[in-house]
């Protein structure tokens, strides 16, 4: 699927430096301004494996969102009896990429929201959509982009991605962190989460990193 949305772009502000009278003004750029959005949509492999390869992201966390911390270890996740979700806590530059786009990365290529408590080979409510935003901005926004997905039947199925507050995020294992990037030739790697990554590469080449 190669279909985007069309937004508007992000704005990159400038600001003028504060000078003695009679010397020129030199603007000077906008301090980078870190902020946070937290997935989930199916195992935590492929998502992190996605956004850690959009340039204005500096840094991509696997973890689990949804319940509280003594539940919040693989174990107890992938057994379905918790309400975490396998999710990816993403940290951007706002100056640099905007929310919107990564909603339009997050439905166009890192997931399917049209799959109901699975994704792909992955069963279970620890792989459903979710979208856990962290303010009402990013709840608004992702609701309007929903209705816009909706409003131009990009999908042939109904969308299903929850929006659901932040409550919390809890990194998983540390051999889960990067787990694409440290085994490019596992089987399931090559299988399901190559292929989002040169998806990734044909629909937003100019945000694409290596």
């Amino acid at each position: 699927m190669n279909l985007v949305v069309p937004i508007k772009g992000a704005s990159h502000t400038t600001v003028s430096a504060v000078t003695p009278k009679g010397s020129v003004k030199m603007p000077i750029a906008a301090a980078p301004r870190e902020e946070t959005a937290v997935f989930a949509g199916g195992c935590f492999w492929g998502m992190e494996a996605v956004f850690e390869h959009i340039k204005g992201v500096s840094n991509v966390v696997s973890g689990f969102s949804g319940d509280n911390q003594a539940t919040a270890n693989y174990e107890k996740v992938s057994s379905g009896n918790t309400q975490h979700a396998e999710s990816v806590k993403i940290t951007y530059n706002s100056s640099q990429i905007s929310y919107r786009k990564l909603l339009e990365i997050y439905f166009l290529v890192a997931h399917d929201p049209t799959q109901l408590n699975r994704q792909g080979p992955d069963i279970g409510s620890q792989y459903r959509s979710v979208i856990f935003f962290v303010n009402d901005q990013q709840k608004q926004m992702a609701q309007a982009y929903i209705a816009e997905l909706k409003g131009a039947h990009i999908f042939p199925k109904p969308v299903v991605t929850q929006l659901i507050a932040l409550k919390g995020f809890y990194p998983a294992e540390e051999y889960h962190q990067n787990f694409a990037a440290h085994h490019p030739n596992h089987p399931y790697i090559v299988r399901y989460d190559l292929p989002k990554l040169q998806r990734l590469r044909e629909t937003f080449p100019l945000l694409y990193k290596k």
